[in-house]
């Protein structure tokens, strides 16, 4: 087995409990990357919607028990809690299976570039939609999900490879398009504000990274519908990764190289 080797490795929003999470992509993902840094940027473990509706699978237990076996390796291993495990934030400062629990933090790079790393939530409070479109919302990303996970489930039957079906059609809905957009903005302005070259978060399930007027805007996406990742390589640069039957390269940060060949296991 070959495996990538990366300096970090930024993942968020996998959402363990829910139908709709893709824990087996991610389990191979974890088992084929080694780095340095790993942060769980947030929705780890769906617990909202497991008290609305409860679900578990083997595949879920498997990637916790990856990623306490990745810190005992030796990986500095930080959990930063989302709102879908919001009440994790409690134990921020303490450390859990050799993972630190934090509610935020400051992730330098290689390139000595300087980036705030946050789940994201916080900045939905800036721009809070009326109580009805909350609940609009909500119903339409449980639709996408389904249609995702059915169409896939089809696409598998069929030996087909994944294929993202929900983010094309929120891009195609001018109001979630508009709504994505200016997210990346606020992060992006707020990091500049507070002298950071970026910010690194997940939360709106879309793996992105956007220069904003010199200011890095980094996304490392979900996976429950896109599967992505965002990895540091040993000179800094940034890159989003899409990980399922195929690996694709989805963004690069400026000079970022746009592939990285595999690298022999260590015996």
């Amino acid at each position: 087995m070959q495996t990538r080797r990366y300096r970090s490795i930024f993942i968020s929003d996998v959402h363990l409990g829910l139908r709709d999470c893709q824990a087996d992509y991610l389990l191979d993902f974890l088992r084929q990357t080694t780095s340095e840094r790993l942060y769980l940027v947030g929705d780890i473990v769906d617990l909202e919607n497991m008290l609305l509706k409860p679900f578990w699978h083997a595949s879920h237990t498997a990637v916790l028990m990856e990623l306490f076996a990745i810190a005992a390796r030796g990986t500095r291993v930080t959990f930063i809690p989302g709102n879908h495990d919001a009440p994790l934030r409690r134990f921020a400062g303490q450390r859990f299976g050799g993972i630190d629990i934090a509610l935020d933090a400051v992730h330098v790079g290689a390139d000595g570039r300087r980036y705030k790393v946050s789940h994201g939530d916080e900045f939905d409070g800036e721009h809070t939609a009326p109580a009805w479109l909350v609940r609009v919302g909500d119903v339409m990303q449980r639709f996408v999900g389904a249609l995702n996970r059915l169409g896939n489930g089809l696409r598998r039957r069929l030996g087909l490879d994944y294929r993202t079906i929900s983010l094309g059609i929120k891009l195609r809905i001018g109001t979630a398009r508009r709504f994505i957009e200016d997210f990346e903005t606020r992060v992006a302005e707020r990091a500049r504000e507070r002298g950071y070259d970026g910010h690194i978060c997940g939360h709106i399930h879309r793996g992105r990274i956007r220069d904003e007027a010199g200011t890095l805007y980094l996304n490392d996406g979900d996976w429950v519908e896109h599967c992505t990742a965002l990895v540091e390589h040993h000179d800094g640069a940034m890159e989003v990764l899409h990980w399922t039957e195929r690996e694709l390269s989805v963004a690069n940060s400026p000079a970022a190289r746009i592939a990285t060949e595999p690298l022999p296991a260590a015996a």
